[in-house]
């Protein structure tokens, strides 16, 4: 059978009639593509989760919550928002808390009173916290013990009319109420609050990790979130159509593994929100770690695992994983950084009957903008796929006056109805980054012919190494094509000469034999001299990465500098 393009599958699939039918509305202001059958806004997604009853949602370390169970605890949280502390549609409630099944109950309760949730990193300091929660303007935060006890010495200097913890193992701090003793004498038949909740109000404000200044808060609306949950099931029907598969007619439980923070985008919208409309069941993880995923895809028999491209290697690496029961598993996927090709061979290597995916986004995005798997990832191993159909990506010069030649490298720009509507309270740089409707999303790329979209690197990460540009995903991807590299991040080291010189930290496997020297000349195999890390610091320690699992490059960059120091004796 000849194979369908992708442009004939997005034809089949987005026609008059077809499942994922298009159409075009004037969004403020902005004539933009959209899901003809999409969810109107979370509380329909809600309504349809209330359905599935017995069936199990989250299963957490030793609890076992049902969506019946799950939809009690939503209905009289939501009820004391309302009716205690007067929440409004529009007023923000925020959560600071790690992954368990409150989280969920508190996001939902949120979201059917009408408010603005607002998920906080809860890797974040008390300070930190306390700008998030002073920034979005918060009211009430939802807290576990952890950040509880980080607040403090800050609950003073904060508005709030309540924070409740969830989950609380010992006394807490004055002014901060425990979550079950709230509810307790809430009837378990209260009615969801009545309120009207439309495509486009307001609906989280999820702040982004960047690397300089304060955090901004990404303004999200339902229809925003609601677009994501629809283009994760076209991306799907268009991977099975591109490998010549028809859709099945009835969709099948999974139980995926869910590894990643729900304080981002992917942990919320990709995972929660997108499983619990579908009436999976979600084996939800406090905090990622290698073994206890092994012990849970057996015990559980979990059908998939999600994260960023570390955790798949961590998995696959890890001592006696060829030996684990992972016959459950039916895909792997991961994004939030670069992959090197070579993932998808390890992977297959270890768990031979499992589909791996790739894909790109980000928070201003609400997840996923492309993707790439099946026959796609295995014949474009380096793309992160083609955009799915509501979004359209262009690549423009430094400048952002003009599209860059076909193939070229130029920064990518995106637009559609997944596309958040700015940045909370920050009218300057919601100008900087939404422009005419398109995110500038500081991402270099390039694009083949068929569209498929093939990351290079972030737009402050590459370095100039005597007036040639250096794409530090090129060469970390370079690297990771050596069976005994785990983990890589390339940075600039400064030169007088040169401007800067290549450098990468590299951690190795366990068992590895290999010393910089090796590496160079395996590297100068595929890679132009001048890409070739002049200086290499091996080691066996994790490299550091932030809360949505992306490598540090500033701590990085600050060890390979100490290294070199105490090299030369400084």
């Amino acid at each position: 059978m000849t194979q369908m393009s992708v442009a004939q599958v997005t034809q089949k699939l987005t026609a008059p009639g077809a499942p994922f039918e298009m159409e075009e509305l004037d969004i403020n202001g902005l004539i933009t593509r959209v899901w003809k059958h999409s969810p109107q806004s979370l509380r329909e997604v809600f309504d349809t989760m209330r359905g599935y009853g017995d069936r199990e949602f989250i299963i957490y370390q030793h609890q076992r919550m049902t969506y019946a169970q799950h939809d009690i605890m939503v209905r009289k949280l939501a009820s004391v928002l309302v009716d205690q502390y007067g929440i409004k549609k529009g007023d923000r409630v925020a959560i600071a808390m790690r992954n368990m099944p409150e989280w969920s109950v508190c996001f939902w309760a949120g979201v059917v009173a009408g408010a603005i949730v607002v998920p906080l990193n809860a890797w974040w300091t008390g300070p930190e916290l306390e700008y998030g929660l002073t920034d979005s303007g918060s009211c009430i935060v939802f807290v576990d013990q952890q950040r509880a006890d980080s607040l403090v010495e800050h609950y003073a200097n904060l508005h709030l009319a309540a924070a409740v913890c969830a989950g609380a193992h010992h006394n807490l701090p004055d002014n901060v109420v425990e979550l079950d003793s709230l509810i307790a004498d809430v009837p378990d038949d209260v009615a969801l609050p009545e309120v009207e909740l439309l495509c486009d109000d307001e609906a989280t404000i999820f702040y982004t990790s960047g690397t300089t200044g304060k955090p901004k808060g990404a303004l999200g609306t339902h229809r925003n979130i609601c677009s994501c949950l629809t283009a994760l099931e076209y991306a799907g029907a268009r991977t099975l159509l591109r490998s010549g598969v028809k859709p099945p007619a009835e969709r099948a439980i999974l139980a995926p593994l869910l590894s990643v923070p729900l304080f981002h985008a992917t942990g919320c919208h990709a995972n929660l929100v997108s499983h619990g409309l579908k009436g999976n069941k979600l084996i939800m993880m406090y905090k990622w770690d290698p073994e206890e995923a092994l012990d849970l895809i057996e015990r559980e028999r979990a059908s998939g695992l999600g994260g960023v491209p570390a955790m798949a290697w961590q998995l696959i690496e890890y001592p006696g994983a060829e030996t684990r029961d992972l016959s459950s598993l039916v895909n792997v996927g991961y994004g939030g950084a670069p992959s090197a090709p070579e993932l998808q061979t390890r992977i297959n290597e270890v768990i031979p009957h499992v589909s791996t995916s790739n894909g790109y986004g980000l928070t201003e995005s609400s997840a996923a903008l492309t993707v790439c798997a099946g026959i796609d990832y295995i014949m474009n191993p380096g793309s992160v796929g083609v955009p799915v159909a509501i979004n359209d990506v262009k690549l423009m010069d430094a400048d952002g006056a003009s599209e860059v030649a076909p193939g070229e490298i130029g920064e990518i720009w995106a637009r559609g109805a997944n596309i958040v509507k700015g940045y909370w309270n920050k009218p300057q740089a919601t100008a900087e980054t939404f422009r005419d409707g398109w995110l500038v999303t500081g991402d270099l790329a390039r694009i083949d012919d068929e569209g498929f979209v093939y990351i290079v690197d972030r737009a402050k990460d590459m370095l100039i190494r005597g007036g040639e540009n250096v794409y530090c995903v090129e060469v970390e991807n370079a690297l990771y094509r050596h069976p005994q590299v785990m983990d890589v991040a390339v940075v600039g080291v400064p030169d007088k000469v040169l401007g800067e010189e290549v450098g990468a930290v590299v951690q190795l496997t366990p068992d590895a034999d290999l010393n910089s020297e090796q590496l160079q000349v395996f590297l100068r195999e595929t890679l132009a001299a001048f890409m070739v890390p002049k200086y290499i610091l091996l080691r066996t320690q994790p490299l550091a990465r932030n809360a949505n699992g992306k490598i540090l490059k500033p701590e990085a960059k600050a060890i390979l500098l100490q290294s070199l120091s105490m090299a030369a004796g400084i």
